[in-house]
């Protein structure tokens, strides 16, 4: 769980992008819209495997395969 300790001389922006850093850094706010909406187990898979077509075909066009 992020949190942030506050030294004396600490300002509240300083803290508050620390904070957002760690709540990025964790992965909370994406885990958060990916609970938001029921999925059913197929719809994840074909999720799940369109992303990793999506990924090959960037790492293929990056190396200039086709």
């Amino acid at each position: 769980m992020p949190g942030v300790f506050l030294r004396g001389e600490d300002n509240f922006e300083y803290a508050l992008r620390k904070f957002k850093k760690q709540v990025e850094k964790a992965g909370i706010l994406s885990e958060l819209k990916k609970r938001q909406h029921y999925e059913k187990p197929g719809v994840r898979r074909r999720k799940k495997e369109a992303a990793a077509r999506k990924r090959l075909m960037k790492k293929l066009r990056k190396l200039r395969l086709i």
